[in-house]
């Protein structure tokens, strides 16, 4: 097997002592936990493919306020793929409760941070080092990440 780089964006929004999450298939036998999160897709950038997977996971539209991070993460069981997780935060603004979510979703909900932690079903251990990073405040602004615009 070849060794495969993966982009990814995450959002933590946030609403009180709450934390807008998804609750998702991931081939394991039950649901787990994330970030509204994804790849990104070509001709996007980070963050659009940020409020886009955020709109299609949870059926929330929101607007970002700073970057909180890049994480990256290759998983024990696939050392052969790493993940680079540019993670965004942001205001949750609307809600479209009628919008069908993402196959492989099943629900959004929002979450205190002793609910994360003690769920056991987190889909990495970047959800929780990403809430743990928001609460204690850092965030950086949207234009650290510099976009070259495509031709």
């Amino acid at each position: 097997m070849t060794w495969e780089a993966h982009v990814t964006v995450a959002v933590i929004a946030r609403r009180d002592d709450r934390f807008l999450l998804v609750e998702e298939m991931a081939d394991r036998p039950e649901p787990v936990y994330n970030q509204p999160a994804g790849h990104v897709e070509k001709g996007e950038t980070l963050e659009q493919a940020a409020v886009r997977e955020t709109l299609e996971e949870t059926g929330w539209d929101v607007h970002l306020t700073g970057f909180l991070g890049l994480y990256v993460y290759t998983p024990p069981h696939n050392p052969d793929a790493t993940y680079y997780r540019a993670c965004f935060l942001a205001d949750a603004v609307q809600h479209h409760a009628e919008r069908a979510l993402d196959e492989g979703i099943v629900q959004a909900v929002w979450l205190t941070r002793a609910e994360i932690a003690d769920s056991g079903r987190l889909r990495s251990p970047l959800v929780l080092k990403c809430v743990d990073d928001a609460i204690a405040g850092r965030r950086f602004p949207l234009d650290l990440v510099h976009e070259h615009p495509m031709p």
